[in-house]
């Protein structure tokens, strides 16, 4: 009974989703480094290399619209069968699709087949990404003390900058090898050795116990039989809602972590290794302002620590550019770790305010929803959108234009949020006629 209460208690929750979370966005980042340095070379050769660039942003966006469809899967089961099932799964198959990309012939071996397989391996890391995290963020806030679903929720989301520092340090000690290797084969070492976090991940998760909230509802017998058509029916304003804060962190996440490192190597002509260091040192600095930015939405609420990371977002876009333009180690470092703020500061509260926007037996669904629509469908298309403007304009200029609209956006949907209770919205909300004594338990 020890052992059942100590793996119940909140930080072991927190830790368990935050060492998921880490490895999942490793897997994830990799991919975007690794399109933004070679794939366009490697499996994409016959175009010249702002059209490859753009060919293999395109593989990296198709994973990304997969999203949705992960988390509507993902949401489905996790509202009916628990969160931590979801949460191996997805770590099965994120982890799978990440080491065969590893071991994908070059374009130049087996020729139309190396995109294809690609392609079909990125849609995979999707489809899991989709579910991962909304189950991760779950995990944390439903273990977490009252008023403090801030700081533990923000636990699944210091895995991503861990997991960036992590797949850039990795890319940047790669990028020592001389080029021919490094092309040929040193790529693949990040993909491949993720098989051993993998395994770890697996373990931790393998002895985390339920959400208490989950159990709760299971043993009242409020298991809902179709979660997404409760949402779309009941909840559909408040998935439009959750979609509109999530989407200003991750397109300028997008942006300025990931399509940066192309722009700043292919366009501004800064070496590969600065603008990797650079990245590393934006990703340590998110580190520290995420646990910050959580704590002070605990003392003050997420609503005003949300908004003013979509207004400094939206602020910041032009100057980013600027910084980035100006082409020097530390002007790239220091626009990088400044669009950091505004992105932490969002981020942070993420899992907290998603979670506040709906109830129990719909929430893995409803935050699914919001997030894959707006970090998928339109976040995760960034890059390639990205690069298009690029391409029609030859400037940043549209870039940060879209920033400076999608800031907007967030800022108007925090707006019309409705006030986040401790369980809105109400358990009224979902049907009577959804809930049943005999449906699907643990």
């Amino acid at each position: 009974m020890e052992t059942s209460r100590a793996q119940h208690t909140p930080a072991t929750a927190a830790f368990s989703s935050l060492l998921g979370s880490c490895i999942e966005w490793y897997d994830f980042y990799i991919y975007g480094t690794a399109t933004a340095l070679v794939f366009n070379t490697i499996f994409f050769p016959s175009f010249d290399p702002l059209v490859g660039t753009l060919l293999a942003f395109g593989t990296f966006s198709a994973g990304a619209i997969m999203r949705p469809l992960g988390g509507i899967i993902c949401g489905h089961f996790g509202d009916r069968i628990g969160r931590k099932s979801m949460l191996v799964w997805t770590l099965i198959l994120m982890g799978g699709a990440t080491v065969l990309i590893g071991l994908v012939p070059s374009y130049a071996q087996i020729g139309i087949l190396a995109p294809i397989c690609l392609m079909v391996l990125r849609c995979v890391q999707g489809l899991a990404f989709g579910g991962e995290w909304a189950g991760a963020a779950l995990i944390a806030v439903e273990h977490a003390p009252e008023k403090r679903e801030g700081i533990f929720g923000c636990f699944p989301q210091m895995g991503s900058p861990i997991a960036l520092f992590l797949s850039t340090g990795t890319f940047s000690l790669l990028a020592l090898m001389p080029k021919d290797g490094f092309m040929s084969w040193g790529w693949r070492i990040p993909f491949v050795g993720s098989a051993v976090l993998i395994v770890i991940g697996l373990i931790f998760r393998l002895k985390l116990l339920e959400s208490p909230s989950f159990v709760e509802a299971a043993a009242r017998g409020q298991i809902v039989t179709a979660p997404i058509k409760a949402v779309l029916r009941n909840d559909l304003k408040r998935v439009l809602i959750g979609g509109g804060v999530v989407l200003c962190t991750t397109v300028a996440f997008y942006v300025q972590a990931i399509f940066v490192v192309s722009y700043a190597t292919q366009t501004v002509g800064a070496p590969r290794q600065v603008v990797l260091n650079a990245v590393l040192i934006g990703s340590f600095f998110e580190l520290l302002m995420l646990p910050a930015f959580a704590v002070l939405a605990d003392r003050i609420g997420l609503k005003p620590v949300a908004f003013f990371g979509a207004a400094w977002t939206a602020l910041f876009s032009f100057p980013f550019f600027k910084f980035i333009d100006a082409g020097t180690p530390f002007s790239i470092g220091l626009g990088i770790t400044l669009a950091m703020v505004g992105i932490s500061a969002l981020f942070a509260v993420l899992p907290a305010y998603t979670s506040r926007l709906f109830d129990t037996q719909v929430r893995f669904t409803g935050i699914s929803l919001s997030y894959g629509v707006a970090s998928g469908l339109i976040g995760g298309l960034t890059p390639l959108l990205a690069s298009s403007l690029f391409i029609w304009s030859q400037s940043s200029w549209p870039i940060a234009l879209y920033l400076v609209g999608i800031g907007i956006i967030s800022m108007v949907a925090i707006l019309a949020s409705p006030a986040l209770g401790k369980e809105a919205p109400a358990v009224a909300t979902v049907e009577a006629g959804s809930l049943s004594s005999q449906a699907s338990r643990i």
